[in-house]
């Protein structure tokens, strides 16, 4: 069908006239000129998901109701000539980015690590046994927009990753790296090291340390990963796992 629908409009450009234009952001015809174009590539390069390019690049001449996400297959099935507008498009990268996160929650984790593994490697990044990188994306894959971005919410999974000082000077204070090693003490007599297990500990702790849940998870994930934006705390040390966790905080 793929075939019959590049061979439906061959056929119909003499009486359709043309294919719809492109215009860039600011809605005017792109040119070099301007430095407006760039090769297919390039949006390789910034982390773009080809199924994301060809939605996108679809979505901007052709029309199926209101649907600005859809699968290949989905387009496959609906795709109709008569749809087809001919008044010009305008590129929105921003739209670029949002389908491509769409995409990229509905990829499968065994592809998504192949794709992230080679930005992980310019990252220096080459062991991504443990933990699992297909378990790491699933956790961390519904916040992010490209496949760069991916690798590097991957990045604190493998390597403490150093604060910026914003996040010291916000979350980490006088009382903040005993209190670590008041918790490291909890988490080690910890038989089950899992997300639940861990997650029981958070409101007996803070009870007896008289603070709000803030007062340890920022700082915890700031001696743990190096910074303060990470998902659910519990599932993270879960993931990075016990020994390493301790290490990090007791260093």
């Amino acid at each position: 069908k793929q075939i019959n629908i590049l061979k439906a409009i061959g056929a119909n450009l003499p009486e359709y006239g043309h294919l719809p234009m492109i215009l860039n952001e600011q809605g005017k015809k792109i040119s070099k000129r301007s430095g407006d174009t760039v090769a297919i590539t390039d949006f390789g390069a910034m982390g773009i998901l080809p199924e994301a390019m060809l939605n996108y690049l679809a979505r901007l001449g052709w029309a199926h109701g209101d649907d600005e996400f859809f699968t290949m297959e989905q387009f496959i099935e609906w795709f109709d000539l008569k749809d087809v507008s001919p008044s010009p498009s305008r590129m929105d990268l921003k739209k670029l980015y949002w389908i491509n996160g769409e995409h990229i929650k509905i990829t499968p984790n065994e592809k998504l690590a192949e794709l992230v593994k080679p930005r992980l490697a310019l990252r220096d990044i080459y062991d991504t046994a443990k933990p699992a990188l297909e378990d790491v994306l699933a956790l961390v894959k519904d916040r992010v927009q490209d496949l760069n971005t991916l690798a590097d919410e991957c990045l604190y999974f493998y390597v403490k990753q150093t604060p910026a000082e914003a996040d010291v000077q916000k979350h980490w204070d006088d009382e903040a790296a005993a209190r670590m090693l008041r918790f490291a003490e909890r988490l080690e007599g910890l038989e089950d090291w899992n997300a639940e297990a861990i997650h029981d500990l958070f409101k007996p702790f803070c009870d007896e340390e008289g603070i709000k849940m803030g007062k340890l998870g920022m700082p915890l994930r700031l001696a743990v990963c190096g910074t303060a934006k990470t998902p659910s705390v519990d599932a993270v040390l879960a993931l990075i796992g016990k020994e390493e966790v301790l290490k990090r905080i007791r260093s």
